[in-house]
């Protein structure tokens, strides 16, 4: 049975994972923290060329080359947010943590049996299958940086302002499912990212300005209060964007 107000995350890592869970322990106090291993990066491009094509992967790879080039000054745009927002993007000394090879392995799932949580908070995981979100009678929460179900997948908020709807740069809270963040929305938020904002900053300034969109979800799970709902907007998923992609954007639209 699951114990009363008990939450535990389950994250791959990453700085707005951090950010979350360690906003979250600050309301709600300390919780076990599940840590799965990163999807060695051959086995993920593998999956994407199956999936797109390996023109359309060889182009996103290529990407990564003018993407870094727009890395430089963002280091100090990522510095000042962290201090005047008090941002924590990375994991505490005195965190609990639990290392599973996969949020879909058969630890992940015999630890969540052991921890009976009320609640399981996701953020930054692969996809999770049946038997892992029926191994508990607890809700999936996941963080995702992006307005669903418009822009769902990667990188929500700048293919947002690619696409020229800066009214949807922002984030969602919502059920898991089997699907690609297909789950039933709890909370949103719509931000404004700042003129400095670039690829490398958009994470964190979803993240920032959606923490409280977070803690009111997982009061709502620990209270039994969640109210599921659809967003009418059309669904579609992103991956990365392609070097053409994001050469023509930068210089037609100034969205890097």
């Amino acid at each position: 049975m699951a114990r009363k107000g008990f939450i535990v995350a389950i994250t791959s890592g990453g700085p707005h994972a951090w950010i979350m869970i360690n906003t979250l322990r600050e309301q709600f106090g300390d919780f076990p923290v599940i840590v799965e291993d990163g999807e060695p990066s051959d086995v993920f491009w593998r999956r994407r060329r199956k999936l797109l094509g390996p023109m359309t992967v060889a182009s996103m790879q290529a990407a990564r080359l003018p993407i870094k080039v727009t890395k430089r000054g963002t280091d100090a745009v990522i510095q000042e947010m962290i201090e005047t927002q008090g941002l924590q993007p990375h994991p505490r000394k005195d965190m609990p943590l639990i290392r599973v090879p996969s949020v879909n392995s058969d630890a992940a799932r015999e630890a969540l049996k052991a921890l009976e949580p009320a609640a399981v908070f996701v953020v930054s995981t692969r996809m999770i299958g049946k038997r892992t979100l029926n191994a508990v009678p607890a809700p999936f929460i996941n963080y995702h940086s992006g307005i669903n179900p418009a822009y769902r997948g990667m990188y929500g908020g700048y293919f947002a302002l690619a696409d020229g709807a800066p009214e949807h740069f922002g984030a969602t809270v919502h059920l898991v499912d089997e699907g690609v963040d297909t789950g039933d929305i709890l909370y949103q938020s719509h931000l404004e990212p700042d003129p400095r904002d670039n690829f490398h900053t958009y994470l964190w300034r979803l993240a920032a300005g959606s923490r409280d969109i977070v803690v009111a979800a997982i009061e709502d799970a620990l209270n039994g209060t969640l109210s599921p709902s659809k967003v009418d907007l059309p669904s579609k998923q992103y991956f990365a964007p392609t070097f053409g992609g994001y050469l023509w954007t930068g210089f037609s639209k100034g969205v890097w």
